[in-house]
């Protein structure tokens, strides 16, 4: 493979945090699943993701650097320090040594095979290697420095945060997942579906994580598990009371009004709200808003007029 730093395009004195935004650019750049056209793009993705497993962990990048392991993160042979009798032997002091796959006795380096060397390198990194035989080495391609969780965003009704549902989420490739909403949700809240994120060639899928956001209701304000609603009342509801429907979460109310309600009066409807953690449920506060008809009325003019002459009165009293 080509050096890392070539393939991510970043010098070799880049940050982290360089190194992370040139892989996942390049990443979302030539995904195969955005480039089904281009023969190359599953390779050319295989190889960025190669390097990003080098030059974003921080010690194998270090090894890299010191010449320790090749582009493809293979040791670089380069001796062993010290040693002597039966081991020593080659030309110009370079120590001969028979490596055997098995783990069994005899032969190889100190009675060991070449498990044990590669544990004595590397801390026991190695993986899939069985005692006995002659079993290849599997080292765990991991998801080092590999970030492929997905998070979308998905906006649910007010109705459907409390009572869950069933919902349908596009993903950024076009795909598309039904999605159970649960009852009780909160904006903020999130969904993770495991293997639901981005792929990569030699990785675990990434999780799909999906961030709840409530979208705005035609009547009702949240605040916390409370809600708030603007009743519209007409001027003789407001002067005579009256018996009017108001809605709620579930079905809608009866609220009586009594009489000369000003508007901006608020009633406090409890257990109408929005549940809780602990199980109760928030209430909802409804608050009066005295609405005139549309167009000029005369007869209303009339008597508002004779009502002002024999009953003036001034609101604003208490602001000046």
């Amino acid at each position: 493979m080509r050096d890392p730093y070539e393939v991510l395009g970043v010098p070799r004195s880049a940050s982290a945090a360089a190194i992370k935004s040139a892989y996942r650019k390049l990443a979302k750049k030539h995904h195969p699943d955005s480039n089904k056209d281009d023969p190359k793009a599953s390779a050319q993705f295989a190889e960025i993701n190669s390097a990003n497993e080098i030059l974003g962990d921080e010690e194998k990048r270090k090894q890299f650097d010191r010449g320790e392991i090749d582009a493809d993160g293979k040791p670089r042979f380069q001796g062993f320090p010290g040693g002597g009798g039966a081991g020593r032997g080659g030309p110009g002091g370079f120590e001969n040594y028979t490596f055997r796959s098995g783990g069994g006795p005899g032969g190889g380096f100190g009675g060991g095979g070449f498990e044990d060397i590669l544990n004595s390198m590397f801390g026991g990194a190695q993986r899939g290697a069985r005692a006995g035989g002659g079993s290849p080495f599997e080292f765990d391609p991991g998801g080092v420095g590999v970030d492929l969780d997905l998070k979308v965003a998905m906006a649910v009704t007010l109705e459907e945060s409390v009572k869950g549902g069933e919902k349908r989420v596009r993903l950024p490739s076009g795909k598309e997942l039904n999605v159970k909403v649960p009852a009780g949700v909160t904006a903020g809240q999130q969904i993770r579906l495991k293997g639901q994120g981005e792929s990569a060639p030699g990785h675990r899928p990434g999780d799909l994580l999906i961030t709840i956001q409530i979208a705005p209701h035609p009547f009702f304000k949240v605040e916390g598990s409370d809600l708030k609603l603007d009743l519209p009342i007409a001027l003789y509801e407001a002067v005579l009371g009256a018996k009017v429907r108001a809605p709620t979460l579930g079905s809608a109310v009866e609220l009586s009004i009594p009489k000369n309600t000003s508007s901006g009066r608020t009633f406090r409807l409890k257990g109408k709200g929005l549940p809780k953690s602990d199980g109760s449920t928030g209430d909802l506060f409804v608050t009066t808003r005295i609405v005139l008809p549309d167009g000029n009325d005369a007869d209303l003019e009339a008597l508002m007029t004779k009502w002002r002459d024999r009953h003036p009165y001034n609101p604003r009293s208490s602001l000046s």
